[in-house]
């Protein structure tokens, strides 16, 4: 297996808290310009697994390669947006000094901006949809806003991959569906391979090609076509779940008792669904 023709490599990686394995036998790889998600179930090791791809914490057995290199090696190229961003950063800051972070590294000592600095932060915050809020406090700014913001900082520094922890958590629907558009448009047109840990893939589903999904203490990898598998995903989920199609996309719901039992829905088996999946998302979606 080439480490440098697959985005991320994951060869027998193994992750222990103490003498408790987290998570064993991670053998994969994933390439290149896709957009995956890390699924299961709280407790799973899906933030473990994250922060593993960027080196913050140690393999316990194996090797994982990104970028090319060495999980933590590659860093500098990698866009990362952690799940507590906002509770994490100065909320006294403007978006613009916060996006200028992503360059600058560190809120201490006097930087001078330049003008180079200050034109990327720009471009950022366009491609993000935040051009008009650069001086506005964050806390002045939506979640949804906040989140935007905490992309553009991401992205100020070029990178080739952006990995963000539960980025859609806390957001309402509409934001939700502003923050996949940004993703959407940093892949389709930037070309940007995007990781994303999510608990839920509903809204994801239109952007996603593939997921690493953690059953049974091992990650494995599968395109979507292979995910959406109706077993798969009530192991995932630990719940029998059905496959709904909106005209949104595909959607995940479990049946709850308060439903009313002769409502009128589109059911579709796990297989029609992988195929149906197959057939909306085979050609680049014009959004």
């Amino acid at each position: 297996m080439n480490s440098n023709s697959e985005c991320i490599v994951f060869n027998d990686a193994a992750i222990k808290r103490g003498d408790h394995t987290i998570w064993q036998h991670g053998t994969f790889s994933i390439p290149y310009g896709s957009v995956t998600a890390i699924v299961g179930t709280n407790g799973a090791g899906k933030t473990t697994m994250m922060k593993a791809e960027l080196g913050l914490l140690p393999l316990a057995h194996g090797t994982v390669h990104v970028l090319g290199k060495l999980a933590g090696q590659s860093n500098q190229r990698i866009g990362y947006v952690p799940q507590s961003y906002v509770s994490n950063v100065d909320s006294n800051l403007t978006a613009e000094q916060s996006v200028l972070l992503g360059l600058t590294g560190t809120r201490f000592g006097i930087h001078p901006i330049t003008k180079g600095q200050r034109a990327k932060a720009r471009e950022a915050m366009e491609f993000t949809g935040i051009a008009d809020k650069a001086k506005y406090r964050l806390s002045e700014l939506s979640g949804g806003l906040r989140q935007r913001v905490a992309i553009a900082q991401a992205l100020v520094c070029d990178p080739k991959l952006l990995m963000l922890d539960e980025p859609l958590a806390n957001l309402d629907l509409a934001s939700q569906r502003a923050t996949v558009h940004v993703l959407a448009r940093l892949n389709q047109e930037l070309g940007m391979t995007i990781q994303v840990v999510a608990h839920d893939l509903n809204m994801l589903l239109p952007i996603l090609t593939g997921a690493v999904y953690l059953l049974d203490g091992h990650p494995h990898y599968a395109d979507m076509g292979k995910v959406l598998d109706s077993d798969l995903l009530t192991h995932l989920y630990g719940t029998q779940v059905q496959v709904v199609t909106t005209p949104q996309g595909d959607m995940f719901v479990t049946p709850t008792p308060d439903e009313p039992r002769d409502q009128e829905q589109d059911m579709h088996s796990a297989a029609e669904v992988a195929q149906m999946h197959h057939h909306h998302h085979g050609g680049k979606r014009a959004n």
